[in-house]
């Protein structure tokens, strides 16, 4: 980060993810008795777009690095179709050996592994764009080979199902077949859900985009 000169003002700036969209807002506060400032460390802002073995091993680096700026929350925006429900289990592993609350924000669409990592975030602290799409669905597998090896992909592929929308349901207070008797009732068909509707079924918490603010000051103090 480039040095800052301020006077006692707020300097607003914004993370853009997509070109052209802005996105997640944070603001830097700098105490007037400050001419000039450097962080050292970057506060850390988590991106999913993708789940695969590079982007889980991104996710666990940046997780890491969070724990070192300083930082009270780790952010994590959402913003995929999903991807491969191993990385997701690396992810999520990183997130509960977290020793700082984690908060998660959809902005866009969580599809899939995305709309499972969601719900991960601290309760109360799972935000969605009002314009946002949640979707869920049964585990896919994309298995071949033998008549003994489907059979053993697909046992694999119905273990991770239970799994998921078990870890889901207890995340969101909900019983823990809440999320598999649903897809079941739609005849396994793909669940999507506009943001009120992901809040109902206590996916997320609140309607909005959070603001993320770093607040750089000097206690002068006499004893």
């Amino acid at each position: 980060m480039p040095a800052l000169v301020a006077g006692g003002v707020v300097v607003r700036n914004y993370l853009r993810i997509h070109a052209g969209k802005f996105k997640l807002k944070w603001t830097i506060e700098i105490s007037s008795l400050i001419k000039e400032i450097e962080l050292r460390k970057q506060p850390v802002i988590v991106r999913v777009n993708k789940f695969d073995e590079k982007s889980a091993k991104e996710f666990q680096q940046d997780i890491a690095r969070a724990h070192n700026t300083g930082q009270k929350v780790i952010p994590i925006v959402v913003d995929s179709y999903g991807g491969q429900v191993y990385s997701l289990m690396t992810m999520i592993s990183a997130i509960k050996h977290a020793e700082l609350p984690v908060a998660t924000i959809v902005e866009g669409k969580a599809m899939s592994c995305g709309a499972v990592l969601l719900t991960f975030g601290e309760d109360g602290m799972r935000f969605a764009d009002p314009d946002a799409t949640v979707m869920i669905h049964d585990v896919s597998s994309g298995c071949w080979g033998k008549i003994e090896e489907l059979k053993a992909d697909v046992k694999e592929a119905e273990r991770l199902d239970e799994k998921i929308y078990t870890m889901m349901a207890r995340n969101c207070g909900k019983k823990d077949d809440y999320f598999k008797k649903k897809v079941f009732n739609k005849k396994h068909a793909d669940w999507f859900m506009n943001a009120e509707e992901a809040k109902k079924h206590g996916i997320v918490n609140q309607l909005r985009v959070p603001k993320f603010n770093i607040n750089v000051g000097v206690d002068i103090d006499f004893e």
